[in-house]
């Protein structure tokens, strides 16, 4: 008979973004390396369906799973550590559950009865997360509930699985991810935010069986038996969670202290060795890479008052981050805000310091024309270039403006009435717009595209162990988010002044990758490469565009 599946709760104490995603994705990757099947779910407090309709600079990157979910970033965190494919099965919202349920009072589905939060909102949660079991054939399911503990939006979550645990004691564990700050004029580090975070998540009648300690230094054996004493664990279940110049060593850093034993202890399951090599040497080639690439990623979402918000590029980061360890150099990012350039055309002079330029995606007319005045002057100064998505679009806009003097050449999401729509919307997204239905207007999700033979894309594709899905190696899938298409009429002009198709997708002939000749790496792809990318297979055309940075640095 096959062993019950196994939930593994992760709460996060004190702080927002105190770091459950990722220890989330390190514990699942440890367990996944002890030879167990993981899969992860992430629950999110938040009304809204999905996360498509949310603002990148409050809630980070929009994550797009390979089925066409738009979901929150960790579900991304979840792919690059387990290395797979998380489908919208392993992703819930308040707005989710509560839609279904109210579907179901509205068809009869619960007999007559009062339909109430308890216990039916709890079922639905609960029922959410074994089909996640089965979908995903785990063995063990990471569950991370957003938000913090004390906060009204996940009471519900907390009492699912404190519901959960009640109908299985020995296949239920709680992680607490809570903070221990350092005041600085203090220099002690202090254990009572947690303590009441601990007596918070018991108000709900949950008792954490693990804690992990977020802080700027490791937790000392003074701080350990205190937290153990007033939280009601034992020493040796308090475990160190300090700050990290990568986040990849953080599975390693529990690994010295036997999370994953620990773990599987509690749960009663076999703790075989984790076979880490691959990673060890990945994490010392992040360590031991000195040569610096400046990359400037020019965009609009990143402020909010005096503070940067990276986490709305979080895969763009990340996709660089592993096809520049692959070639032992360390990125140095600059977050380039694009409406600078459209006050001042000088203000580009600033783009020459850089070895590479990348325009990730995004939406709308704010900072247009000064992220097409920067790609201009990648592609005039013969810098390296990687549009993704919007990035590929405004690519286009450029060449036609510029290299094929087509005047006034726009996409019709910001300039309905040009002339020249480089970037338009196709005749059946055009219907559903105006019935409102802005959903269903969009290609997401994973898609089909046929690559150009002999292209910077196709053999930057067959240099690697990609995933092709024929033969010739010319198939491949990627991932999108987007509305509006490259116009195929103007293909034949574009090809004249030697910017090509180098990628369709082959079932409605709709432009994928585009690609300059004479330039040492100027790419755009409709899709999102950087979903796909992973710590030990970077994304190859993320490689090509460092290798040509590398190159022009020399």
């Amino acid at each position: 008979m096959a062993k019950p599946p196994k939930f593994i709760f992760v709460v996060g104490g004190v702080i927002s973004g105190v770091g459950k995603g990722t220890a989330t994705s390190s514990i699942g990757f440890l367990l996944q390396r002890h030879g167990y099947k993981v899969s992860a779910v992430k629950i999110d407090p938040y009304l809204n369906v999905d996360a498509g309709t949310m603002n990148p600079t409050e809630h980070g990157e929009v994550f797009v799973t390979k089925d066409g979910l738009e979901c929150d970033q960790d579900i991304g965190n979840y792919e690059r550590f387990l290395n797979a494919e998380i489908t919208r099965t392993n992703y819930m919202t308040s707005g989710q559950v509560y839609l279904s349920v109210i579907e179901r009072e509205r068809n009869l589905g619960y007999g007559g009865k009062c339909v109430e939060t308890i216990p039916h909102v709890t079922q639905e949660v609960i029922g959410r997360l074994k089909r996640a079991v089965q979908k995903n054939d785990a063995d063990i399911l990471m569950i991370e509930i957003g938000g913090t503990v004390g906060e009204y939006q996940n009471l519900v979550f907390l009492e699912a699985g404190r519901l959960l645990h009640l109908q299985n004691p020995n296949d239920v564990l709680w992680v607490l991810v809570s903070y221990l700050p350092v005041p600085g004029k203090l220099g002690e580090m202090k254990s009572k935010p947690t303590q009441h975070a601990v007596r918070l998540l018991n108000a709900s009648g949950v008792q954490p069986n693990i804690i992990l300690g977020r802080s700027s230094h490791l937790i000392d054996s003074v701080r350990r038996e205190k937290i153990a004493v007033t939280c009601n664990v034992q020493p040796k279940d308090v475990f160190s969670a300090p700050d990290v110049d990568s986040i990849y060593d953080i599975p390693l850093n529990f690994q010295r202290e036997k999370l994953g034993e620990k773990i599987l202890d509690k749960l009663g399951l076999k703790a075989r060795r984790p076979r880490l090599d691959d990673w060890n040497r990945f994490a010392r080639r992040i360590h031991k890479a000195k040569k610096e690439l400046k990359i400037a990623v020019v965009g609009k979402y990143f402020g909010t008052g005096n503070f940067t918000l990276s986490d709305s590029y979080i895969s763009v980061i990340e996709a660089i981050k592993h096809a520049a360890y692959s070639q032992n150099v360390r990125p140095r990012l600059s977050w380039l805000n694009s409406e600078r350039y459209e006050r001042s055309k000088r203000n580009l002079m600033e783009l020459k310091n850089y070895d590479g330029i990348l325009v990730p995606g995004g939406f709308g007319k704010r900072g247009v024309e000064g992220k097409i005045a920067a790609i201009g002057f990648a592609r005039k100064h013969k810098i390296p270039y990687l549009g993704l998505c919007y990035g590929m679009q405004l690519a286009a806009i450029e060449f036609a403006r510029n290299a094929c003097d087509l005047k006034g050449a726009h996409t019709t999401e910001v300039n309905s009435k040009t002339k020249n729509p480089i970037i338009d919307i196709l005749p059946d997204q055009r219907e559903k717009l105006a019935k409102k239905d802005y959903g269903a207007s969009m290609r997401l999700g994973n898609y089909k595209c046929k690559l150009l033979p002999g292209s910077i894309a196709a053999k930057s594709y067959q240099r690697t162990r990609w995933n092709f899905l024929n033969k010739n190696k010319t198939i491949i899938e990627e991932r999108h988010r987007h509305r509006y298409e490259f116009n195929n009429a103007y293909i034949k002009e574009f090809e004249k002044r030697g910017m090509v198709v180098s990628g369709i997708n082959p079932d409605r002939n709709l432009a994928e990758i585009m690609e300059l000749k004479d330039h040492p790496y100027f790419v755009g792809t409709q899709f999102h490469p950087e979903f796909k990318s992973r710590p030990l297979q970077p994304h190859p055309l993320f490689v090509g565009f460092v290798k040509a940075a590398i190159k022009i640095k020399k």
